[in-house]
């Protein structure tokens, strides 16, 4: 029999080995998960119990010099050369710009067009605020007559409307816009205006309004330029429609368009109102061509002089072009037209005229080799002529020497 003493002890041994066995397993596993460390150090069972501290060998880093940043250089447009502004002259002939904000874009874009003319002067007399409905801050209809006096111009240029939406006291009520009373008061201060400019005797040019980026205030622009188209025609005066310039294939509003050179460029500012330089040099392009007309101008750059009418100095500009040269022109022949083929004269009509060189009776060459088949004699030197010895050739006007006579016009 087994003592309990002798069980007692196999078993104590056995715990032992269990323990020491999970002390092993814990080890290797601490090996596997412990991080590198320096060769030059060891590594026991005490480090499991009482784990010193070690430095951590990390792998080498590879330092990366920074890449140098390459900065693309900005697109930037060639700038337009600016056109050299010349002295005006003494007597240079004046043109009047009047209105608000909008005439003195249309202002500057004409003083581009006029720089290199010294004979033409453009007068920036707008208002940036004025219109036709505060008469209490600008009175244009009431003041265009001292204007005239002062300035003196040869024509007049009109561009107002875009402050003109709002009420409007008319007698003791306050209208509001586009509403009949309004707008027929807003017809006669218009006409007031043209009819101030007529009386001074001078010819004027009454510019539309362009669409903005807001659609009421588009829509209010067209109303008025409907208004103007007529005043203007009324007084005599000539009416510029600009609207398309603005405006896309839909007819609504763009802030970016072709430029008068026919490049895409920016139009009007971020607010949908103002205009751009390019869009102020439209403006003047779409009233350079009428304001030439009546200048009697064909180039605004001038290169020539031109007569200017009685009292006035004369204005530099392109000679007339000459007169057509007259040209002789064949009339259209039809291969149907009866005269052709004789068809043209009655039966029994008179027989044709006979050539001096054919005898009387005698058959034409043509009627002798069709119904006679006789071939008419050979001209001398022709490819049928097979004469022997060869008969001379008539004298020519190149053999004739001396005898020859120049053609005098």
């Amino acid at each position: 029999m087994i003592s309990a003493r002798r069980i007692g002890g196999v078993l104590r041994h056995v715990s032992l080995m269990l323990v020491a066995v999970a002390v092993l397993a814990a080890a290797v596993l601490a090996v596997a998960q412990t991080p590198v460390l320096a060769q030059d150090q060891g590594w026991s069972l005490r480090d499991l119990l009482f784990p010193r501290r070690r430095e951590r060998i990390e792998p080498p880093v590879e330092i990366q010099k920074p890449k140098k940043k390459t900065r693309s250089k900005p697109v930037t447009r060639k700038a337009e050369p600016e056109i050299p502004v010349v002295e005006k002259a003494p007597d240079a002939r004046t043109v009047l710009v009047i209105g608000d904000f909008m005439a003195s874009g249309l202002a500057e874009g004409l003083e581009t067009v006029f720089a290199e003319n010294p004979s033409i002067r453009i007068a920036d007399r707008a208002k940036g605020s004025s219109g036709l409905v505060r008469d209490d801050f600008y009175d244009w209809p009431a003041s265009i007559k001292d204007v005239l006096e002062t300035e003196k111009p040869v024509a007049v240029v009109v561009m107002l409307g875009s402050n003109d939406r709002q009420s409007m006291q008319v007698g003791d009520n306050r209208e509001q816009p586009r509403s009949d009373a309004w707008t027929k008061q807003y017809e006669q201060r218009a006409e007031a205006l043209a009819t101030g400019v007529k009386a001074g005797k001078v010819p004027f040019l009454w510019v539309g309004m362009p669409s903005f980026k807001i659609s009421k205030m588009t829509s209010d622009m067209l109303a008025f330029n409907d208004i103007y188209r007529s005043v203007a025609d009324k007084a005599g005066g000539e009416f510029v429609d600009i609207w398309d310039g603005f405006v896309d294939e839909n007819g609504a509003f763009v802030s970016t368009g072709p430029d008068i050179n026919g490049q895409p460029v920016r139009l009007r500012s971020d607010d949908g109102i103002n205009m751009t330089r390019a869009g102020k040099a439209k403006i003047a392009f779409y009233a350079e061509k009428p304001l030439l007309k009546i200048l009697g101008l064909g180039d605004p750059s001038g290169t020539g002089t031109l007569s200017a009418p009685a009292g006035q100095p004369a204005v530099t500009g392109p000679m007339p072009p000459a007169a057509p040269a007259a040209v002789d022109r064949t009339p259209p022949m039809l291969l149907s037209d009866p005269a052709l083929d004789g068809g043209g004269e009655l039966l029994g009509s008179a027989p044709a005229a006979t050539p001096a060189t054919q005898a009387p009776g005698e058959k034409l060459p043509g009627e002798k080799l069709l119904v006679e088949g006789v071939a008419s004699e050979a001209s001398p030197g022709r490819a049928d002529d097979f004469s022997w010895p060869p008969k001379a050739q008539p004298a020519t006007a190149a053999t004739a020497g001396d005898k020859t006579t120049a053609i005098t016009p």
